[in-house]
């Protein structure tokens, strides 16, 4: 009987794959099992088994499954189910969130290889290019190369193009490999070849060493590694490093204890994660506030999968979090906690690990494709108890039994995934996961998300208040400094008032430390020609290039083009082009030169590329090694710094001014989070607040922590004007190289929607930087009823797609979907 398999392959296409299973293959694979299947003319693919069917498709050649490459899942059913209905609710592919979800050292796929052509004669007439015959040097001199390798040595762009000309002068040839990216780590053990129980084998053991006196050493080592002459204890595994290290023998002397049937030397995969750092075991004691707020959540629990954490900055929501999760593996279940930023990982996973030891595992994108391969198969592996601490990607991983999900500043627009697709939230996705498992989810934050608060208080979700900070430390004094009113007295000096400068150096005097927040990474946010104007912009997207001072580059933040800051302006050919505006690195300049005794950091995306970036700076200021911290959003989301009593704001009106209906929520969110990282523990912080609209909503909200005066006036215009939670908000996008052709279709496709949707349906317009990487865009915004059915939404939108395709204008056109935009 013939037998076939839907696959998922991790490409943009609608729809599993259906691929026959090859007779000596039947029986060894399995939903959720890795295949390698054919697709297209030569290209090969790692696919995911959805489904085993035995009806054979009609109307089209079946291809074959090429290879097998597990012997069980590599994912669980309810990852599948997870994948499904992301797929189904973010309006996108399988495909799509397959690419997401699975880490690439997980993915064997063909990739392509350019080699020289050995037998290659240049035709007189048809001459390779200076470019050309630099790629073929580089080919006679590396041998075989991928594109991607050729780029970065040359620096050339385009080299697909490039290849397909030197293809066609036959001066390379092209293959393809099937590349697995994985390297499993293993290392050496020793174990004794004899059974403890048995008195005869144990003096075989001696007699053999008998003589030879570092071999006798070794084995006693050994037996003392081992516990093997503890019959009580368990027989535990040895490194050999650890046995020459301890017996002060060589490799070479173990290896002849082997050779005479005395020990066995193995190799053997190990995790690269291990925890060696110290355990108290103990949770943290609770203050009478926050034992009220835990024993109210398990009371939440007992009516509601969702409960909300209302606490406010620095009243100790994180103790909580460790008490539900020793409470969740007390039971032998396993929780999630997740968090916005990597930067947050760094200072938890300290916090968790003095608890929670080795049963801490972390989790995010600037880990290694073999490091985030080795915590998967560790939780695929594994039903043992513990807590995964991560960012949005770790809701895709492999938990066998799930109890709690932690969702810590729920608020954050972070957790929205936002290219490529599928452009999910990681806190609503995180509700679904565990609603799949049969887990609670907690969410936490001080400034909840309107919608989220909206659903605690009409009773879908538990709710639980904290309104007190930890040990009574008072919430932060608020100082508004009118910088229109400074420019004019003259009391601003640069980037800062007098008024700011002094509260700094009065808290650093007094042995304190210093926040200065700017939601802006580079130096300055525009350069201009004093002369005539001319304001440099990026050749691909409709955006000024930001100066970044570092690199004396000027940078596309969309595209990541970088530029020569230009010394005469092309326009009227004078020497006056200037920067203008500040940036962090700016700021962090000023700062330096009016703080010179002071060590400064600066957080920003330029400064924590690496893997390391975000420990070391927050390592470093935590342990006051550093005295100022300069950053941007990222020194907002929920840091705790013991001796930071001051954080200056350079410019709230850089957050309050954006044409977005979530603008306020967003700046009113930023501004109280930062300002919680002042007055952390014995004293009451301060923050300085510049702005040039002091009488802003936002500001007066923020100068009273009045978080309700917020909620109420937000959710008033919510519902005055049909926005979230009262609707659910889809953003469609439309891309095309050709400006006219977009427009057209633009509003072709718009009608049409009117027609099937009607009011509901706003748009084309174009969006607050309507170029991206030689793209023009047009949105269109489609609101719809929160119990509207998604998957009918889908349809009808998928439905409309397929007939605007009859367009031969279409071509070229790229067009996705923005679920729930934040």
């Amino acid at each position: 009987m013939q037998q076939y398999a839907e696959v998922i392959l991790p490409l943009p296409l609608y729809g599993t794959f259906t691929y026959h299973i090859p007779e000596d293959m039947m029986g060894l694979i399995n939903v959720g099992y890795r295949v390698i299947v054919p697709f297209g003319n030569k290209k090969f693919y790692t696919g995911i088994v959805a489904a085993l069917t035995p009806i054979a498709p009609t109307g089209y050649e079946v291809k074959d499954i090429a290879k097998t490459l597990d012997n069980h899942p590599i994912i669980r059913h309810p990852q599948l189910k997870l994948w499904e209905w992301a797929a189904e609710y973010y309006l996108c592919t399988m495909g799509d969130v397959f690419k997401a979800a699975l880490p690439a050292g997980l993915k064997v796929e063909s990739e392509t290889f350019l080699e020289l052509n050995r037998d290659f004669e240049e035709d007189p007439e048809n001459r390779l290019s200076e470019r050309e015959i630099i790629v073929c040097q580089l080919l006679d001199h590396s041998g075989r190369m991928t594109p991607t390798e050729i780029e970065k040595k040359t620096g050339f762009k385009n080299i697909v193009a490039l290849a397909n000309r030197l293809l066609e002068k036959e001066a390379i040839i092209i293959s393809e490999k099937l590349v697995e990216r994985y390297t499993s780590r293993k290392e050496t053990y020793v174990k004794i070849l004899a059974d403890r129980n048995n008195s005869l084998e144990i003096e075989k053991l001696f007699a053999a060493v008998k003589g030879a006196k570092k071999q006798e050493t070794a084995l006693l080592a050994l037996i003392e590694l081992s516990s093997f002459a503890r019959p009580t204890e368990s027989i535990k595994e040895v490194l050999r490093d650890d046995l020459t290290q301890r017996s002060g023998v060589t490799n070479a002397i173990v290896k002849a204890m082997a050779d005479k049937g005395i020990v066995e030397i193995y190799r053997k995969e190990i995790n690269r994660f291990k925890y060696s750092g110290a355990v108290a075991g103990n949770v943290p004691t609770l203050s009478p506030a926050q034992t009220v707020a835990l024993n109210q959540i398990h009371d939440c629990f007992n009516d509601k999968s969702v409960t909300l954490l209302h606490g406010v900055t620095s009243s100790g929501k994180t103790e909580i979090y460790i008490h539900l999760i020793d409470f969740v593996m007390r039971g032998k279940g396993q929780a999630l906690y997740l968090v916005p930023e990597i930067a947050l990982t760094t200072q938890l996973t300290r916090r968790l690990q003095r608890v929670f030891g080795d049963k801490v595992i972390i989790y995010h994108s600037k880990f290694s494709d073999n490091e985030r391969v080795d915590i998967w198969k560790k939780l695929l592996e594994s039903n043992e108890p513990c807590v995964v601490i991560g960012a949005r990607s770790s809701l895709f991983l492999p938990f066998s039994n799930l109890s709690l999900v932690i969702v810590d500043e729920e608020h954050e627009s972070s957790y929205k995934q936002q290219d490529p697709a599928p452009r999910y939230n990681g806190r609503d996705l995180a509700i679904v996961l565990a609603s799949m498992h049969g887990a609670k989810t907690l969410l936490g934050s001080a400034t909840p998300s309107i919608e989220t608060y909206y659903k605690a208080t009409s009773g879908k979700y538990g709710l639980v208040t904290l309104s007190e900070r930890y040990e009574g430390v008072q919430l932060p004094e608020i100082k508004v400094i009118d910088m229109a009113l400074s420019r004019r007295k003259k009391t601003a000096i640069g980037t800062f008032d007098s008024t700011t400068t002094t509260l700094a150096h009065d808290a650093l005097n007094r042995g304190e430390q210093v926040i200065f927040f700017l939601n802006r990474r580079g130096y300055a946010p525009m350069a201009r020609c004093k002369q005539c104007g001319w304001v440099p912009k990026c050749e691909h997207c409709d955006v000024s290039l930001t100066y970044h001072r570092r690199w004396n580059q000027l940078v596309c933040h969309y595209c990541g083009s970088t530029y020569p800051q230009p010394t005469i302006c092309p326009a009227c050919k004078e020497p006056g082009v200037d920067t203008l505006g500040y940036g962090t690195e700016r700021v962090e300049d000023e700062v330096e030169a009016m703080f010179p005794d002071y060590k400064i950091e600066r957080m920003d995306l330029d400064t924590t590329r690496n893997k390391d970036g975000y420990a070391n700076i927050i390592d470093d200021f935590s342990k006051r090694k550093s005295q100022i911290l300069v950053g941007t959003q990222m020194v907002t989301k929920g840091l705790d710094f013991d001796g930071v009593s001051l954080v200056g704001i350079v410019n709230a009106d850089s957050i309050i001014n954006f044409p977005d209906f979530r603008a306020t929520e967003r700046a009113f969110n930023m501004l109280e989070q930062v300002a919680g990282r002042a007055g952390r523990r014995n004293t009451q912080g301060t923050v300085a607040v510049q702005t040039t609209q002091p009488q802003h909503p936002v500001i007066t909200h923020l100068v009273n922590h009045d978080y309700m005066g917020h909620y109420n006036m937000e959710i008033q215009e919510r519902q005055q004007f049909h926005y979230p939670p009262f609707t659910r908000i889809i953003d469609i996008y439309l891309k095309h190289r050709d400006s006219a052709i977009l427009s057209e279709i633009s509003v072709i496709y718009s009608n049409r929607l009117r027609e099937l949707f009607g009011n509901r349906v706003f748009g084309p317009e174009e969006p607050y930087i309507s170029r991206i990487q030689s793209l023009f865009i047009r949105k269109i915004m489609l609101k719809v009823e929160t119990n509207a059915s998604m998957k009918k939404v889908k349809e009808i939108l998928r439905a409309t797609y397929e007939q605007m395709h009859q367009d031969p204008r279409m071509k070229g056109m790229m067009i996705y979907y923005d679920v729930d935009p934040m």
